[in-house]
């Protein structure tokens, strides 16, 4: 197969069910030794069906009560017996971990303790959400804040090197929880949804349990962040490689790292990102924001971060794919929409720019306009993008009229 510098086909293929394309990258961020942190993971049928299509009608044949029951025998086997927090649970205080700590707390009889990675910026209504999250749902939380200077400036470097501004914060979110787990010793991690069931291979959501691999490593010396290693860093700066300790794997000399397990609820509940935004507005007072994301036509999904629709605008510059074709796959999936809506919707709104914070993200990572713009037409793989008249367009898209597939 023929692939871009970037590592994505050249041939670019719609999936003939919902809105998504084979330019979709992996949602797993991993520790590399190299610069490049792409990975392209959906895959197609002969049918012309993506993996998550296809799994969201596996989902259906599920028997989801015996799930549950499995669910309750793990908590079981963990449930503490005084009062001491039995599981941890990673999140913002967003529709998704509001829903996730709420139901274990309430309706399985745990006692979890809720950890936050915080945004680069707080929204309004993330902040609101997230105070909510503990005085109307009634849960403990740690608000972890890394760094500012440092998280400026990996920011920055990610935005630089892989156009990907949303990374240093998404290895600190993936590694909190054991991290806090690992301090309390609470050997039970407890995430959402498993994000392979958008698209990753089917195979790896046959398991209910996060690999171990990207929270605990034998050797930090030659681990990359931000499109560059640590080494480089401390060469470069005045930052200390303790400074760098919150983004770091466990090393397996911490004894108790390797008694922690780390489970998906999705595995055990079927997952519905609107069912939970309806549990967590009733449960734990989250509430939609007032204006529609830019960008796309949600209201609801990853309002906390000003800096967040930047990461959507990126990946619709790398791969073709905006926020509101991730927005859109998935409710086709989960039957709120048809396909012809998602597409009309694509159309509407992937390709607008984020203008809201646009000031705010320029002043966080301190660079310019005309740098900002350098930097994201650099990226710009030409199969995907072309310029016409001083202005880019997307050479195939959804709503192009040999894209347009009709829902039965």
């Amino acid at each position: 197969m023929n692939v871009s510098s970037v590592g994505t086909p050249l041939e670019v293929k719609f999936c003939s069910k919902c809105v998504i394309s084979n330019q979709r990258p992996s949602s797993v961020v991993e520790f590399k030794h190299t610069n490049q942190d792409i990975k392209p993971t959906i895959f197609f049928n002969e049918d012309g069906i993506c993996d998550a299509c296809k799994y969201s009608k596996q989902k259906n044949l599920i028997n989801w009560d015996k799930r549950e029951n499995e669910l309750i025998k793990l908590l079981d086997k963990y449930r503490s017996s005084n009062g001491d927090y039995d599981v941890i649970v990673p999140g913002s205080g967003g529709k998704d971990s509001a829903y996730t700590a709420h139901i274990l707390k309430y309706k399985y009889g745990m006692n979890p303790l809720t950890v936050t990675w915080s945004p680069h910026k707080y929204t309004d209504i993330g902040w609101n959400n997230f105070v909510n999250w503990s005085h109307v749902g009634g849960l403990d939380n740690i608000l972890f804040t890394p760094n500012g200077r440092l998280h400026r400036y990996l920011t920055k470097k990610a935005f630089q090197n892989l156009l990907h501004p949303f990374q240093p914060f998404i290895i600190g979110q993936r590694i909190i929880g054991p991290l806090i787990a690992s301090k309390f010793k609470v050997p039970l991690v407890m995430y959402g949804e498993n994000q392979a069931e958008y698209g990753n291979k089917i195979e790896e959501n046959k398991s209910d349990e996060m690999s171990s691999d990207f929270f605990k490593i034998k050797n930090l010396e030659n681990i990359v962040i931000s499109g560059t290693s640590i080494k480089n860093i401390l060469n470069e700066t005045d930052f200390k490689f303790s400074d760098f300790k919150p983004y770091l794997p466990i090393q397996n000399d911490n004894d108790f790292i390797n008694k922690i397990t780390v489970k998906y609820l999705g595995y055990f509940l079927k997952w519905d990102p609107q069912e939970c935004y309806y549990y967590a507005s009733e449960n734990t007072g989250f509430s939609s924001n007032d204006e529609r994301t830019e960008g796309s036509y949600s209201k609801y999904s990853s309002i906390d971060d000003k800096i967040d629709p930047f990461h959507y605008y990126t990946t619709l510059i790398k791969f073709g794919i905006g926020r509101a074709t991730y927005d859109a796959a998935q409710e086709i999936r989960n039957d709120k929409i048809t396909r012809e809506e998602a597409v009309s919707l694509v159309k509407q709104f992937d390709e607008e720019f984020p203008n809201k914070y646009y000031k705010e993200f320029l002043e966080y990572i301190d660079i310019s306009d005309a740098e900002f713009n350098e930097i994201v037409d650099s990226f710009r793989p030409s199969h995907l993008w072309e310029k016409n008249n001083n202005n880019w367009r997307l050479k195939k898209a959804v709503w192009h009229r040999d894209q347009i597939i009709h829902s039965e």
